[in-house]
């Protein structure tokens, strides 16, 4: 057997440059987000999605269940299509009430586990489920189109092109629970199997279904088909807010891992010195392709209609670079990718990040398979016994950005992070305005590591100074991860009045695979996911929609 030898690739880029909050906000979908990691390995399986269930009235209310084998497994969405008095219809957490409520349900369901799931998952939270269901999820009906649709296919007309162009999507979930919640199968129980092993595979294979099931039940209620290139646009919305966001900060190794990953495969095609045939006209095409999706990436929140304008123009001039005869030349020559990176310097964090996410997109020989390093399997590490000047120097070298601030500015520590007793949801409260700071969550690491390196003696055994000062475990421990994990930690102030937790919802929801971000606040966000995925029936076209354009 030969040695595995990896591909050469380049220097990383720095975690102080790429972990800034500012920039994990500018992140885009790239062929490694989940959805994409999913999708082709449905269609390397040749994977055939069945609906064994369809109890349905004439108006699209009562129950169905679709299925779909992966990795050797069978997996079950069981749909619940109810009647909402829409004096009840919100994509708030506080909803007790839905259009629709599913479940990933390990097989295929029998009969009386199927009565069981219709009586209790319209609750939600309020029913208890059991280890055979993987994922719960509902979502409402974007009813103006939802409307639209159905009249049109009754009227035997296809719907207003437009109409479909701005909405793109004809339910949105408001929440896509997995790993345990009300009863559910924990992660563990299904970490193993192919196919689910990696980060939110269950929970991405539920929206998929999700979005299947959408077009079955329009064209259901419809009476007539929907042009394949309509259903392909109409994905899935999701709306997302506080709830997500500490994630990334209670995760600091699945963080490390993805942000790892996706830099590995950036420095993978950097250090290709000869580009292989046909990959400058698939960038030059890309390019493109992106920049239409920017043209149909309208929101009325001003400050991200302002940032899209700005990429918009920003865009325009990667389109000219590699439309014009200096790309060709760069094209012909070693290293052309660092030359296309080039053109982004100086142009803002958005239009880098785009064009390192369309970079990595046409190169799947070089990265596809990446992805089986994004989970973590293990947690974070525990806190090894060191000397405390090891700790200290650690803390020089990688948390100068945590240090230099003054945490009892009133600036610094305006804000706190708490979870509402309601619905036991994060939130984020002023510690100026509001009570509650007693009960504030530790997301505050940055200050944590700075109160930790003023009382750290310059010498000395870390654990007999943990004994005294047990307040500081858990920064020493953020101390050593990072020093083993170098993108583990988002390097800012989280509970500044400059933090923005639509950053790092952007982030994760574009490793889901999320497109055309709409924040209505700086607190939370509507996307579409499964936007130019492949139907059920087109899983061989599983891998080019990377920023779907309409018709595309």
């Amino acid at each position: 057997m030969k040695d595995f030898a990896p591909p050469p690739q380049a220097k990383l880029r720095p975690a102080s440059d790429v972990m800034s909050l500012r920039r994990l906000g500018a992140s885009f979908p790239t062929r490694l987000s989940f959805l994409r990691t999913l999708l082709r390995r449905l269609s390397i399986e040749n994977a055939t999605v069945t609906c064994p269930v369809w109890e349905m009235s004439t108006d699209g209310y009562g129950h169905a269940v679709i299925s779909v084998p992966l990795g050797g497994h069978v997996y079950s969405l069981v749909a619940v299509s109810t009647e909402l008095d829409p004096d009840a219809r919100t994509d708030r957490v506080i909803a007790t009430a839905w259009d629709t409520a599913f479940v990933l349900y390990d097989g295929i369901p029998s009969q009386p586990e199927i009565d069981r799931i219709v009586a209790t998952a319209p609750h939600q939270e309020a029913s208890r489920f059991t280890a055979s269901d993987l994922v719960l999820s509902r979502a409402n009906k974007s009813v103006r189109l939802w409307s639209h649709v159905v009249e049109r296919l009754q009227a035997g007309l296809q719907p207003d092109e437009q109409m479909v162009r701005e909405t793109g999507y004809l339910m949105r979930t408001t929440a896509v629970y997995g790993n345990g919640k009300f009863g559910i199968a924990d992660r563990a129980d299904i970490t193993e199997r192919d196919g689910l092993s990696g980060p939110f595979q269950a929970e991405m294979l539920t929206v998929w279904l999700i979005r299947h099931f959408t077009h079955l039940l329009v064209e259901h209620v419809g009476q007539a088909p929907l042009d394949a290139h309509l259903k392909r646009h109409l994905g899935i919305g999701n709306s997302t807010g506080l709830g997500m966001a500490p994630f990334l900060v209670t995760h600091p190794v699945l963080l490390n891992n993805w942000i790892m990953v996706r830099e590995t495969a950036l420095a993978r095609i950097r250090a290709l010195e000869d580009l292989p045939r046909g990959a400058a006209v698939t960038l030059q095409n890309l390019a493109k392709r992106a920049a239409k999706h920017l043209s149909e990436w309208i929101v009325p929140d001003a400050v991200a209609a302002a940032r899209i304008s700005t990429l918009q123009a920003e865009w325009a001039e990667i389109v000219g670079y590699l439309n014009s005869e200096a790309w060709h030349e760069a094209a012909q020559n070693p290293f052309p990718i660092e030359a296309l990176l080039q053109q982004a310097e100086g142009l803002s964090e958005d239009a880098q990040e785009l064009l390192c996410a369309m970079i990595i997109e046409p190169f799947g020989d070089l990265v596809d398979g990446l992805e089986e390093c994004m989970a973590d399997p293990f947690g974070p590490p525990r806190l090894a016994p060191c000397d405390t000047s090891e700790l200290h120097a650690l803390i020089n070298r990688d948390w100068a950005w945590a240090t230099a601030r003054d945490y009892n500015a009133r600036d610094e520590c305006a804000q706190f992070w708490y979870i509402s007793e309601e619905k036991l949801e994060p939130r984020l409260g002023n510690r100026h305005e509001e009570d509650g700071a007693d009960l504030e969550s530790p997301l505050d690491i940055a200050r944590r590591v700075a109160a930790l390196a003023k009382d750290l003696p310059a010498s000395g055994s870390l654990t007999a100074f943990l004994a005294t000062h047990p307040e500081h475990r858990f920064a020493a421990e953020r101390v050593q991860c990072l020093d083993k994990h170098p993108y583990s930690e988002i390097r800012d102030n989280l509970i500044g009045d400059t933090c923005l937790p639509i950053d790092m919802l952007r982030c994760k929801l574009s490793f889901f695979g999320a497109s055309k971000f709409d924040p209505k606040s700086d607190r939370w966000t509507r996307v579409t996911l499964c936007q130019g995925a492949p139907l059920a029936n087109e899983l061989s076209a599983a891998d080019d929609w990377w920023l779907p354009t309409f018709g595309s």
